[in-house]
């Protein structure tokens, strides 16, 4: 017989948690015959979350292949390749340009890295709605110092330090507080931009010609420097996600917190350290779009956190937790900008924009909640 974290006798019972051959174990252990609901089963019991969390970590091995939600991001991806060839066929002498495919990922960068830090919140089953005041209140940040002190590099520091304490504020409420991560990221956005209108007093900041026109209009190789910035954070974390123990760690506090605390996880240092990545994540973000547009933009990222979660629920990331992948993300980050981009050349009023993409995100809800009844049956 298996009891995981102690073991009993035929009619014994361990603590609060394990029971003989006929008895049950409420949260935990089971005999033969008992149903474990959040641990360890016994032969013929059920322990599917307790041996995700034994697979996310364990002695070390990856998590079950079904946590990547692969063919969901496949689908996904075909449905922008469709979107491309549509566009391409409808204005072929103004979409397929290399001008206007350029616009499209220096569109999306800078809400590839906010969804990217929402992805890694999400798969622990979290939420993050304060990432746009953390970007606007960093951007505020960057500027002032930037200002007060001429460094550029300092301004850079300011807004990702910046960014970090609000994530960590986010972590330690949640995984210390035990309060719903919902409320309160919601108390830290209001709290975020209330905080950058009283720095500005209602007033946008200008951002230093020197990092304006200097990181704002870099290029290399043809391509705006803040897009390879973007991009090589996003990869960076997309590969942490998929092959390393932080990432293994994030899926198995997703699939079940308490089945993955009894496999040794140290989950609410870890929710402390997911909210800190996307905090950091949002705090860059704000530097780069201070960098890219030339001013703070207080009013400008009001709906910034629901464009991002949109992108990784369309992406494929259960709002469940445990499921997704930053590959998924940064489709379902394109799919928007492309229809808005579309859209606008094919002179379609942008309004229909918003109701393609909100339809989008119900299917994607609708699909991951049948998946995962098809797959509890």
């Amino acid at each position: 017989m298996t009891g995981g974290a102690a073991h009993d006798g035929p009619t014994g019972t361990g603590g609060a948690a394990h029971d003989g051959p006929t008895g049950t174990g409420g949260a935990a252990h089971d005999g033969p015959t008992g149903t474990g609901g959040a641990a360890h089963d016994g032969p013929t019991g059920t322990g599917r979350v307790a041996r995700d969390a034994a697979a996310a970590e364990g002695a070390g091995a990856k998590p079950a292949r079904t946590g990547r939600g692969g063919p969901q991001v496949v689908w996904i991806g075909l449905v922008l390749v469709a979107l491309l060839a549509a566009f391409s066929v409808l204005a072929p002498r103004a979409f397929p340009t290399s001008f206007n495919l350029l616009n499209l990922v220096s569109d999306a960068a800078i809400l590839l890295l906010l969804a990217t830090g929402m992805t890694f919140v999400i798969i622990t089953a979290g939420i993050d709605l304060s990432v746009g005041g953390v970007l606007v209140f960093s951007a505020v940040v960057a500027a002032k110092v930037t200002e007060g002190t001429g460094s550029a590099a300092l301004g850079a520091a300011g807004a990702l330090v910046t960014g970090l304490a609000w994530g960590v504020l986010n972590g330690v409420l949640v995984a210390l507080g035990r309060i719903p991560a919902l409320i309160v990221t919601l108390g830290t956005l209001g709290m975020s931009l209330g905080g950058a209108l009283l720095l500005t007093g209602g007033v946008d900041l200008r951002a230093p010609a020197d990092l304006n026109l200097g990181l704002g209009l870099a290029r290399w190789l043809g391509v705006p420097l803040i897009v390879w910035i973007c991009a090589a954070i996003t990869a960076a974390l997309a590969l942490a996600l998929a092959f390393t123990r932080f990432g293994r760690h994030t899926y198995a506090i997703g699939s079940n917190a308490e089945a993955a605390r009894r496999a040794g996880v140290a989950v609410r240092g870890h929710l402390i350290k997911v909210y800190g990545l996307a905090g950091l994540l949002a705090g860059l973000a704000g530097h780069l779009s201070l960098a890219k547009y030339g001013i703070t933009g207080v009013s400008a990222h009001s709906t910034d956190n629901l464009q991002a979660i949109a992108a990784v629920v369309i992406g494929g990331t259960s709002l469940f937790g445990g499921v997704g992948t930053v590959t998924g993300t940064v489709i379902g980050v394109f799919i928007p900008v492309v229809l808005q981009n579309g859209f606008q050349i094919l002179g379609v009023r942008p309004f229909w924009q918003q109701v393609v993409v909100g339809a989008v995100l119900v299917a994607a809800v609708y699909l991951d909640q049948w998946r995962r009844r098809a797959r509890d049956q």
